[in-house]
């Protein structure tokens, strides 16, 4: 059984703004942010969606009660694995400083997850959310909602991508909609949209 899973990265915040490291940092959606999220909800409209999750940092769980109230869904459920990578001595760096001093997003920096640790820690927690769904609803497929991060989707990408996706010059724009199918022990990539 399958499980469709809509990840989106949450709505814009000020540090996004100023291309500022929020990592863990707990930084709230700006009235953009509140826009990007209403736009998601927008492009997301006219699919059948059985439940929502996110991330229990406040600018992705703002981001999906907006999507939830727009498309009249149940409240979202917390999930802590699909939290933003923690960035250590990165956190709330300019993203021009940071690459001028570690150069490029897969260096290991003191504090930080890598991102095969965060890789590891948002696939188990879809994992645990595609089984909740096969449980709940067999033997009908489920469509989930996801709203994270920017380094958890981007860790994902290039998961299912074998590295290839996202380039180096792609930018996951906040609102990002990107569609995958959770099978049992695989997760594959559909298709990633912009909002």
């Amino acid at each position: 059984m399958v499980t469709l899973l809509t990840l989106v990265r949450h709505g814009q915040t000020d540090w996004n703004l100023d291309r500022r490291i929020q990592g863990s940092t707990d930084i709230p959606l700006n009235d953009t942010g509140r826009a990007d999220a209403r736009a998601a909800a927008g492009a997301l409209a006219g699919v059948r969606y059985d439940a929502i999750y996110a991330s229990p940092l406040v600018r992705a769980q703002e981001t999906a009660q907006i999507i939830a109230a727009e498309l009249g869904l149940d409240a979202p459920a917390l999930t802590r694995g699909l939290r933003e990578r923690e960035f250590g001595d990165g956190e709330g760096m300019l993203v021009e400083d940071y690459l001028m001093q570690w150069t490029d997003w897969t260096t290991t920096v003191p504090g930080a997850e890598t991102l095969d640790e965060v890789r590891d820690r948002a696939l188990d927690s879809l994992e645990r959310i595609a089984l909740a769904s096969r449980r709940r609803s067999a033997p009908r497929a489920e469509s989930i909602i996801v709203v994270s991060h920017g380094g958890v989707i981007r860790s994902l990408l290039m998961h299912v991508s074998g590295g290839s996706l996202p380039r180096p010059d792609d930018v996951l724009r906040n609102g990002s909609i990107h569609r995958f199918v959770a099978e049992p022990g695989s997760l594959r990539l559909l298709e990633s949209i912009a909002a």
